[in-house]
């Protein structure tokens, strides 16, 4: 079953990664798609919000991974994969480690990856409509 949010403004992300964790409680791997600039590190942002984490959350484009904590003291990952030019570049930072951790990661340009990616992730799509109004959608 798909399940679709609006977004209209920024300010809506925060409660549609709740719910989103929430629906998947025992997922942990988020492979989000969407066009250049639709939001995806944004919402990536709110996800962490929700998790706790206190850390300043900032798209890994050039290092690939960045490592965050939520507030059970737990690992969050978050990839962005956005310039990477050959998949050994991504066995080279080990993604096993992480994408098989238990902790949550969030991968932006799942894309480039899809091969590598668990059975088990969810995929997120975000579709702009307007300006600030997105549509969110993933399948339960």
């Amino acid at each position: 079953m798909e399940k679709q949010f609006v977004a209209n403004t920024i300010n809506d992300l925060d409660a549609i990664a709740k719910v989103i964790l929430s629906d998947m409680k025992d997922k942990n791997i988020f492979a989000i798609s969407g066009k250049m600039g639709a939001g995806k590190t944004t919402l990536i942002k709110s996800f962490c919000n929700v998790l706790g984490v206190k850390e300043m959350v900032s798209s890994p484009t050039f290092a690939l991974i960045n490592q965050y904590t939520d507030a059970s003291n737990r690992d969050v990952f978050h990839f962005d994969f956005y310039r990477i030019k050959k998949i050994e570049e991504v066995f080279d930072i080990g993604y096993e480690e992480y994408f098989y951790s238990d902790n949550y990661c969030f991968i932006e340009w799942p894309e480039l990856v899809t091969g590598l990616l668990p059975d088990n992730h969810i995929e997120i799509a975000i579709r702009v409509v307007e300006d600030e109004k997105r549509i969110i959608s993933y399948s339960i």
